[in-house]
């Protein structure tokens, strides 16, 4: 599978609990706790998201570390820096 990925490479913090408007963390993250201090929130393009999301990259997403399919041509990719702090993210399609 051929897969181009675009990205700005800009570094990114990952975004804390009390960060994340309430309705969101009611809607979409309900499964997550507030006493167990999840932090790793993402917003991309106006959509949140949380790293647990993220599948584990395969081969095809070589140099990143994971990736979330929103149809099954495309989705986002994911890479953690070193110190687990902030990411990079992309788009990905093929």
């Amino acid at each position: 599978m051929s897969v181009t990925i675009k990205t700005n490479k800009q570094s990114r913090d990952f975004l804390y609990w009390n960060q994340i408007p309430a309705k969101v963390l009611a809607d979409q993250f309900d499964h997550l706790k507030e006493d167990e201090n999840f932090d790793g929130f993402i917003k991309y393009r106006g959509n949140y998201y949380h790293e647990t999301d993220f599948m584990r990259a395969h081969e095809a997403f070589k140099g990143w570390d994971g990736y979330l399919s929103d149809s099954y041509f495309s989705g986002i990719v994911l890479r953690i820096a070193q110190d687990g702090e902030s990411y990079k993210i992309g788009t990905y399609y093929s």
